[in-house]
């Protein structure tokens, strides 16, 4: 497990996503890392899995490309061999970027296993987010004055600053014993 985090628009610092990737440091304790852009900022944990390496370090760039991930793609093996690279890690999420660069949001159909991402195109200055099908993988997010905000974890979204508890989430909680998506405990935090 990883812990992604950031922020887009007006909001972004990087003070604001460290602070963030700290109340994630339990999915990823083996190394941080914090991309930043004009209006944006990405950070991630990581726990190293596929590939030990300091290759494996994230947010991973290609180009103008940045992305965080959390999960694991089974046939990145089968997609790195497709693809032209060059290769510097063995790790799925070089995949990942790699095979967007190539197919953009396309991509996604190929992808097969659990995970949660965020890319930032420095091209367009978009951002592009997903998950699995199934929402395995966690990925929290809550609009900004002007931006978005996103964390494996509501609690890196309570950093910047508090929410009210959501009392209709609070009643599905009582009436069928979780939270259905995309609500969460939380006023203004969705899944």
């Amino acid at each position: 497990m990883c812990g992604i985090a950031g922020i887009v628009g007006p909001r972004a610092t990087r003070e604001r996503v460290l602070a963030m990737t700290e109340r994630l440091r339990h999915r990823g304790p083996d190394d941080g890392g914090v991309f930043e852009a004009p209006g944006a900022v990405l950070g991630h944990r990581r726990l190293a899995i596929l590939d030990l390496s300091a290759a494996g370090h994230q947010p991973m760039t290609l180009g103008e490309l940045a992305v965080v991930y959390n999960g694991e793609i089974y046939n990145f093996r089968d997609l790195r061999a497709e693809l032209p690279g060059p290769f510097v890690a063995e790790s799925d999420t070089e995949v990942l970027v790699h095979l967007w660069a190539r197919e953009g949001p396309a991509c996604l159909a190929r992808l097969h296993g659990m995970f949660a991402f965020a890319l930032w195109d420095g091209r367009t200055r978009t951002l592009f987010a997903a998950r699995d099908r199934l929402g395995i993988k966690p990925f929290h997010y809550a609009t900004l004055e002007g931006g978005l905000a996103f964390a494996s974890e509501p609690k890196a979204l309570l950093s910047l600053g508090p929410r009210s508890p959501d009392a209709a989430a609070l009643v599905d909680f009582l009436t069928y014993k979780y939270v259905p998506a995309p609500r969460t405990a939380w006023q203004g935090v969705e899944a």
